[in-house]
């Protein structure tokens, strides 16, 4: 008797835990609460990633569930992977900084006030949590994948593109107020944008949103004559090959601008490129510095150029940024760039699609350099 009635209490909380459950998330199925995802549980080489067993992430009112149907990889990956770039405290540890998927579940104040519905077609910038079945995202952070795109080729946007765009029209200023290119107005002003990495995911991204203008020249700096012919084929009016040119790039940069110098330099590589960066800049130059993989401390560094020239130097991350930023900026971008991708403005690039089964051959691919362009992971739903 005693264990019948137990019984029969325990039956009717459970109960009362699925229907609140149902009241808080009608689009909840009840379904497992474990996921694959790509862990690394020692920090190391490729041979450090492994699709295991995790928990699926939980949801608050705010945010969604994503079930990931593509990711793309990024140099913080194999840096976290490495121990040297741990995410932010609150965000996913999987590696993963953008995804594309589908809702697969949101609660009812994310459906009223922002008309989302499962199944919508998503992309995102994550924190974390890209490499794995399910990803949890807030509201705020979704983009709608513009219907000619395939999940690949969304997944490619995020990351790229929002640091591209962040870069250029956030931290130096490019006016938006330049005239676009096919337009049929009269162009007004010019500017001189100089892009380093050029090849690399953000590197393509910021190709093309500056060219999006008439009279921005763009300067790329890559490290293979293949990779020269990529960039002009994306609009680059002068690519430099710095393996061929020992490192330098400034007399190439005042050739191309009339002896003016870059408006804008885009640099991924601090310390190794300072000088040279120093000497491409235009007077009230902005140059925005996104990684340092040339170093970080400069020999001889001689700051009385920046005072001369009225130099801006800006250093920034995206990652760590809060999340009322990285809302506000992925609000902006897709108002600018939506459009543009969905009438073929702007063009997602993909180097190569990898199933997530072989995540350490792409990760392989990218330490190599070899990629033009973002590395997808796919097939991993």
């Amino acid at each position: 008797m005693l264990v019948q009635n137990i019984s029969s209490v325990l039956s009717c909380r459970c109960k009362a835990v699925v229907t609140r459950s149902k009241a808080l998330f009608p689009n909840r199925s009840i379904m497992s609460t474990a996921m694959k995802a790509v862990v690394v549980k020692q920090f190391g080489g490729i041979e450090q990633l492994n699709i295991d067993d995790v928990d699926k992430p939980k949801l608050n009112t705010d945010s969604v569930l994503i079930k990931v149907h593509a990711t793309a990889l990024n140099r913080a990956d194999i840096l976290q992977r490495q121990g040297k770039y741990p995410p932010p405290p609150g965000d996913s540890e999987i590696l993963g900084l953008e995804a594309s998927g589908t809702i697969e579940e949101l609660p009812p104040s994310v459906v009223s006030s922002q008309g989302l519905k499962a199944g919508d077609r998503v992309m995102s910038l994550l924190g974390g949590g890209g490499y794995a079945q399910y990803c949890a995202v807030p509201a705020s952070m979704l983009m709608p994948v513009p219907a000619a795109l395939s999940f690949e080729q969304a997944a490619s946007i995020p990351e790229a593109f929002l640091t591209a765009y962040q870069a250029l029209f956030w931290h130096a200023q490019l006016p938006r107020g330049l005239t676009e290119r096919g337009s049929g107005s009269a162009s007004s002003g010019s500017k001189t944008v100089l892009i380093h990495a050029a090849a690399s995911g953000v590197g393509v991204a910021a190709i093309q949103l500056a060219k999006l203008f008439d009279n921005v020249t763009v300067i790329a700096t890559v490290g293979s004559d293949d990779k020269a012919a990529f960039v002009k084929s994306l609009g680059a009016d002068v690519a430099v090959n710095y393996k061929t040119t020992g490192g330098k790039f400034a007399e190439a940069v005042l050739e191309a601008s009339g002896g003016r110098g870059a408006d804008i330099v885009i640099d991924f590589i601090g310390a190794s490129y300072m000088k040279d960066n120093l000497a491409s800049m235009a007077t009230d130059g902005t140059m925005v510095v996104l990684a340092v993989m040339g170093g970080t401390k400069v020999d001889g560094f001689d700051m009385g150029v920046v005072l001369r020239r009225r130099l801006t130097i800006k250093g920034s991350t995206l990652r760590a940024r809060s999340l009322d930023y990285k809302a506000e900026l992925t609000r902006d971008f897709a108002a600018f760039a939506l459009p543009r991708f969905a009438d073929g403005r702007l063009k997602p690039v993909v180097d190569s699609v990898f199933d997530w089964k072989d995540v350490r051959k792409a990760h392989t691919r990218m330490e190599d350099n070899l990629n033009l362009g973002k590395i997808v992971l796919t097939g991993i739903n």
